[in-house]
């Protein structure tokens, strides 16, 4: 029963860490701190998905 719900979470994060990725690529930040929280995402998945959340840069639609 636990692999279920391990692999549901790992599929949970998955789909936030791309929804991540693709804010990043739509925001206003610089091409260099675009590749940087890219790459935290990509290396600390959980982590780096929260530290995006609470310090990452925002999509220029977001700012509306």
């Amino acid at each position: 029963m636990s692999m279920e719900y391990g692999g549901i979470l790992g599929l949970i994060i998955l789909a936030l860490d791309i929804w991540a990725i693709v804010n990043i690529f739509g925001s206003g930040a610089s091409t260099g701190a675009k590749v940087l929280w890219i790459l935290l995402v990509l290396i600390l998945p959980v982590l780096g998905l929260i530290i995006w959340l609470f310090a990452g840069p925002r999509s220029s639609r977001a700012a509306i």
